[in-house]
């Protein structure tokens, strides 16, 4: 595989990204949430990408969106690959990138939160030089998760 090239959000991304939201949803979330956070969801995911998409890091492979990173004053909003393209460095690669936009706007902290059960991101974000501040209640999905919050500071690159 040739290394993704990383580029910025173009309005005809938006079909693949929701591909690409739906798919990671589906594999991650959906078996942890009630019924009716997977219904509220649906109506989620097209606002979301719809008002935030030209803010998007955009990861591409082979001529496919393999995944992206949203980041907004210094916290990760999202970061999704598509199965296909996991464990290929996408996700740090597109980590990188968004850490060293934050960097570049003057900013020393990086946070971002991901649920307990996703021992995956977990691993990912502590590899990165993430460390755990706190835990609480998942309120978004309203279905019993946790949240953990991790920061890093954003020092020069190692």
């Amino acid at each position: 595989m040739n290394t993704p090239a990383l580029r910025t959000w173009r309005p005809d991304d938006r079909h693949a990204v929701l591909a690409l939201l739906k798919e990671t949803f589906q594999h991650t979330w959906q078996p942890q949430l009630s019924a009716a956070a997977i219904e509220a969801y649906r109506r989620v995911a097209e606002r979301y990408v719809d008002a935030q998409g030209a803010h998007f890091l955009i990861a591409e492979c082979e001529g496919r969106i393999a995944g992206f990173v949203h980041h907004e004053a210094g916290f990760v909003q999202a970061l999704h690959v598509t199965r296909r393209y996991r464990r290929r460095g996408i996700a740090r690669r597109l980590m990188a990138a968004a850490e060293a936009q934050m960097r570049a706007q003057g900013l020393a902290l990086a946070s971002l939160e991901t649920d307990t059960f996703n021992a995956e991101s977990q691993a990912l974000y502590l590899a990165l030089g993430y460390r755990e501040v706190a835990r609480y209640p998942d309120l978004e999905w309203n279905s019993g998760l946790t949240t953990i919050r991790y920061e890093k500071a954003l020092t020069q690159p190692s």
